[in-house]
């Protein structure tokens, strides 16, 4: 047996992955993987691979960055941790500092988001999301329980976040657990519709739901710009006006969940900014530190966090985890921001999203392709072909030409380090393009 065997060996026998059919792991050919450094993976057999999702969509330049892994460096001679119950410390002041700077600003809009809650992961500021919503709307003499969310969305996976998934599994596997929420019509263009009357026609669905439980309704919960995990659907930026009109008119929080598209990917620094609006509460996370370390955050503004400043103690905000701005991952966070403004990500988000997405056009008219679509470097190519696990097999034949991908269903996720040269986009769409054939023939 082989060194990567073995080690897939081994993982089998003590390993629960996420997300994954154990009785199928070993069939699957596991990648082992032991390095990595700018776009490219290496397993324990010396096999590089390009990284074609960013791990999951964590890594928002590349990895093993010199400034990131010495930020990590420095920070450790300091303070490796210190809790911020009771207490706090200067990294976690200097982040929430920061991301006060750099939130999104909305033209003529005179809200600010100007408080930081610090998470672990995406999962965990969705959670004090909901759970600040309903407490505000309590707190605000107008106690509301219902939470709106949108087809096809997704917030993680803990209780509260799978409360509000777009999709039937979690409600059908974990229904009698969940939170009290109604589900409304996605933005993404369906139907035949182009991305301006699929934005209006859910506007209009959402509205009408308002009409009958706005007096109930503390929040809607929304991914800005792109829902990422229900198969990379970007939509029209009237959407999100229209959801913070809506949100004005009728007095519930408009949450705006970034922990996907945030940092640059889409474009913009904050996938918000494409609309030109301000939420109550925004949520980032994934890119945050670069991929280097888990860590969240949840912002908001004064006109949300002046409901929980009281002599009252019972209106204490009693929501908390045990890392939470972590000293490293703040002093990582910092050096990526820092590096997301020196570099200007999000214009190079835009230029390299522009070069795939030309890259991608022949590909949008292969026989086994129905949809490819783009924000930024977050790009969907959806499969029209009806074989079993398609988007797995296709994925299976990727990792064989030496490119990691993952498939959502039968869509195909591309959203690469921002590092990634023109020359490996074209090494990257070729071997997309082989793997569809290896699939499904000449």
């Amino acid at each position: 047996m082989n060194e990567l065997t073995d080690w897939q060996f081994r993982d089998a026998r003590t390993v629960w992955h996420p997300y994954t059919q154990q009785q199928d792991w070993l069939s699957d050919n596991p990648l082992v993987i032991e390095r990595a450094e700018g776009v490219w993976l290496t397993d324990v057999s010396g096999r590089r691979y390009l990284d074609a999702c960013g791990s999951l969509w964590v890594t928002t330049y590349q990895h093993a960055d010199p400034r990131l892994k010495a930020a990590v460096s420095r920070q450790l001679e300091a303070l490796d941790h210190s809790t911020f119950f009771g207490a706090t410390h200067t990294p976690g002041i200097r982040l929430a500092e920061r991301l006060v700077e750099l939130a999104p600003s909305g033209e003529g809009d005179d809200r600010r988001l100007t408080r930081v809650f610090f998470g672990s992961d995406g999962a965990s500021v969705v959670d004090a999301a909901l759970k600040l919503a309903y407490q505000f709307s309590v707190q605000s003499g107008r106690p509301r329980d219902l939470i709106l969310h949108l087809e096809n969305s997704f917030h993680g996976d803990s209780i509260a976040a799978s409360s509000i998934m777009g999709g039937r599994q979690s409600q059908s596997t974990y229904g009698p657990l969940l939170l009290n929420t109604h589900r409304t019509t996605s933005p993404a263009p369906a139907d035949g519709l182009d991305p301006a009357q699929a934005a209006a026609r859910a506007l209009d669905d959402l509205e009408r739901v308002l009409a009958d439980c706005h007096q109930r309704c503390c929040a809607l919960i929304v991914e800005a710009m792109i829902q990422a995990a229900g198969g990379m659907l970007p939509y029209h930026p009237s959407f999100l006006q229209g959801c913070r009109e809506l949100a004005d008119r009728y007095g519930f929080l408009l949450i705006c969940d970034e922990i996907a598209a945030g940092v640059a990917r889409t474009g913009q620094m904050w996938a918000t900014e494409h609309a030109g609006i301000v939420p109550d509460i925004m949520l980032c996370g994934k890119g945050l530190t670069g991929g280097v370390l888990p860590m969240s955050a949840l912002l908001t503004g004064d006109h949300v966090a002046d409901a929980f400043t009281s002599p009252d103690t019972t209106k204490t905000f009693f929501h908390g985890h045990t890392y939470a701005a972590n000293p490293l991952a703040c002093a990582v966070a910092l050096e990526n921001l820092a590096m997301a403004e020196e570099l200007d990500l999000p214009a190079v988000a835009r230029a390299k999203g522009a070069v795939l997405g030309a890259l991608l056009e022949p590909l949008a008219k292969h026989r086994a392709v129905r949809d490819v679509r783009r924000l930024g470097v977050m790009t969907g190519i959806e499969l029209a072909a009806s074989l079993p696990r398609a988007g797995f097999r296709v994925c299976a034949a990727a990792q064989e030409r030496g490119v990691w991908m993952r498939s959502l269903g039968d869509v195909l996720v591309i959203m690469p380090p921002l590092a990634i040269t023109e020359e490996e986009l074209a090494q990257l769409t070729a071997v997309v393009e082989a793997s569809l054939e290896d699939v499904f023939g000449g």
